[in-house]
């Protein structure tokens, strides 16, 4: 059976998810934030798990500012879709402003393409699904387990908000059709795991949100 642990690191509290499966000892992570490399592994740990893959939903650096020292420790696959690689690969270039810490680069990742397709983890984990959702950054990906109804969504969707659209690649319109076509077409029982703030489902999101529910056309 999975188990979901959830990390709240680094300096804008953003989230990394490690899924693990006790059963065949691997796990993945889902972004790897600033000072998460610790927690991950030692909760990978306890669970008897190896993490073997991680997963970027985008490269803004507060959801990468771990990765090149988590790969280090682990000798992960780390996957990220190709529009966003250029911040992966030069990140103290796209910081926006100044950082008082190092993020290193990250080579060699597995880079995804297209609109949507299949994440081939390692160590016996199921495939994921990705999609492509840009409009907060131009990768944007969000990942789907289908067989446990979740989704991590990263920056894309939150409880009762969105991403924010102010930085470079971001674009309110595309994000919005992101949203509505890709993500709301999903059923209403999935749980949306994002990163920042308190889970919710897409039944909530499509009903309730402000920006881009039901009640926002």
């Amino acid at each position: 059976m999975l188990t979901v642990s959830i990390f709240e690191c680094g300096p804008v509290a953003t989230m990394a998810y490690l899924v693990c499966d006790p059963e065949i000892g691997s796990a993945y992570v889902i972004d790897a934030p600033y000072d998460c490399t610790t927690q991950v592994l030692d909760t990978a740990s306890t669970h008897g798990c190896s993490v073997r893959d991680i997963l970027l939903t985008h490269t803004h650096w507060d959801h990468t500012a771990d990765c090149a020292r988590l790969k280090e420790a682990t000798g992960a696959n780390v996957f990220v879709h190709c529009d966003d690689l250029y911040r992966l690969t030069d990140p103290t270039k796209h910081t926006i402003w100044p950082l008082p810490f190092v993020i290193e680069s990250v080579e060699n990742a597995k880079e995804l393409s297209g609109i949507s397709g299949i994440v081939k983890l390692s160590g016996g984990m199921p495939p994921l699904r990705f999609i492509h959702t840009p409009g907060h950054t131009e990768g944007g990906v969000c990942f789907i387990d289908d067989v446990h109804r979740r989704v991590f969504v990263g920056d894309t969707l939150f409880r009762g908000s969105v991403g924010r659209v102010d930085l470079p690649g971001g674009d309110m319109k595309t994000l919005t059709e992101s949203i509505r076509t890709k993500l709301f077409a999903l059923d209403d029982d999935f749980e949306v795991c994002p990163g920042h703030g308190p889970t919710t489902t897409i039944a909530r999101e499509r009903s309730t949100n402000p920006f881009v529910g039901e009640l926002a056309r």
